[in-house]
């Protein structure tokens, strides 16, 4: 399993409601969430498979940006 850290503007609640249905439709995401009290509005997604750019593009696809940040696997080595 991997965890991916992107640093997004996901910034609000009506922002992630937008967001939603795009993560929670891919079947690769075991689970997310977007901490947005924190500067870089980071958003954490986790499951098996999961390539960055695909997180990347679904979160564009929403209307909002991504940069990859951080991937790193289960046990907290980075990939």
């Amino acid at each position: 399993m991997k965890i991916l850290k992107f640093k997004t503007n996901i910034n609000c609640g009506d922002c992630v409601a937008k967001v939603t249905p795009y993560l929670d439709g891919e079947e690769r995401i075991s689970m997310w969430e977007v901490d947005t009290q924190t500067p870089d509005k980071i958003l954490s997604v986790s499951g098996e498979e999961l390539e960055p750019q695909h997180v990347k593009n679904l979160v564009e696809e929403a209307g909002f940006k991504a940069e990859v940040l951080r991937v790193q696997a289960i046990g907290g080595g980075d990939m």
